[in-house]
């Protein structure tokens, strides 16, 4: 978003990407389009995909951040910031002025959103700036939480079907004056959490991205460009990755609380309890996660820059899944640990994302 917004001439963004000038853009967030699930449906033919094919060939591959969940990756999108700067660090996580877990996609007003996250968003800097900025997303996210967080600024033009988010789409960018229209597209991330990337019914999925796709390059002006990119990927799971967190009753009291998601956990401890509980969950997870404590996780840069004042919504403890390990929990998040597709490690089926570009 931020490149796009310098393509557009908005001052204090940098195209970092490469985007180039530009009159409009639209940028297309297709939640849960890894990589490499996309390579391996276009290498495997028997699909009908000529314009993810053509741009594939010629796009790029980029990074998620971490984690690669949704609320992290819109937030990336949003606020140009590191997860470690926009505070939104990852599925689930404990706000420590509050000492509640905060879930972004089910939260509404509470907290504040612009107390959780207060610096200016790519939108909101556009729309200063004179471009026209428009969001075409679902109707039932633009009073939530999670978008007046990360993606508040411009017009919201409420948007359920794909035929209505291309209709939004074209009379955004019939507008005079420059236009920067950001455009989210979720059910591919749906089916792939049901039935796993590797399935007829994900990439029947894709073919509707491919008739998305093709419409919005239709709308596109002489000047204008379409960006399609991602939040992250996934990797499909079956009963014997399931490692039951809540089975082991020494494991599961360790913790005051925990966060995150099946892929990556956030572990609070009590005070000073950090290193024991820290071997207790290494011992018992081995080869299938990587255990990190908080300090460790940021000096090494897995939530890049990190604002002191973010850093305690961390967990005290990362761990991260390896392989297709899910760490399941039916007492945080019983109905998410039972999926089959699952995101939020940084296995290259999650972290590597596309920017595909027409126009």
């Amino acid at each position: 978003m931020s490149s796009a917004a310098a393509a557009l001439g908005v001052r204090g963004c940098h195209d970092t990407l490469g985007v180039g000038r530009a009159d409009s853009v639209v940028v297309l967030l297709v939640d849960g389009l890894g990589m490499v699930p996309l390579r391996a449906a276009l290498e495997g033919g028997g699909l009908q995909l000529p314009h993810l094919m053509e741009a594939t060939g010629a796009g790029r591959v980029i990074s998620a951040p971490f984690p690669s969940t949704t609320p992290s990756g819109l937030a990336a999108l949003g606020t140009g910031l590191t997860t470690g700067c926009h505070g939104i660090v990852g599925a689930s996580f404990r706000l420590p002025e509050t000492g509640h877990t905060l879930w972004p996609l089910a939260w509404r007003d509470e907290p504040h959103p612009i107390a959780v996250q207060p610096e200016a968003t790519v939108l909101e800097r556009a729309a200063a700036g004179g471009v026209r900025v428009t969001s075409v997303s679902p109707r039932a996210f633009e009073s939530s939480g999670l978008t007046r967080a990360v993606l508040r600024g411009g017009d919201y033009a409420g948007a359920d079907s794909l035929g209505e988010r291309v209709g939004a789409t074209a009379r955004a960018l019939a507008a005079e004056g420059r236009s920067l229209v950001y455009v989210y597209w979720g059910d591919l991330d749906k089916i792939g959490h049901v039935h796993g990337v590797d399935s007829d019914e994900w990439r029947a999925e894709l073919e509707l991205v491919e008739v998305l796709v093709g419409r919005l390059v239709d709308q596109l002006p002489t000047s204008g460009r379409l960006l399609l990119t991602a939040d992250h990927g996934m990797v499909d799971t079956d009963a014997a990755d399931r490692f039951e967190i809540d089975d082991d009753h020494e494991l599961r009291d360790s913790a005051v609380m925990l966060a995150g998601e099946p892929r990556m956990r956030h572990v609070y401890v009590r005070p000073g309890a950090e290193r024991e509980v820290g071997a207790l969950w290494a011992e018992r997870l081995a080869d299938r996660a990587m255990v990190l404590s908080r300090e460790q996780a940021v000096a090494e840069g897995w939530f890049g820059s990190v604002d002191p004042d973010i850093a305690d919504r961390i967990g005290d403890l990362v761990v991260v899944a390896s392989g297709s390990t899910v760490l399941a929990s039916q007492s945080v998040d019983a109905r998410t640990s039972a999926l089959r597709g699952q995101h939020g490690a940084a296995t290259e089926a999650e972290m590597a994302i596309p920017l595909l570009a027409w126009g």
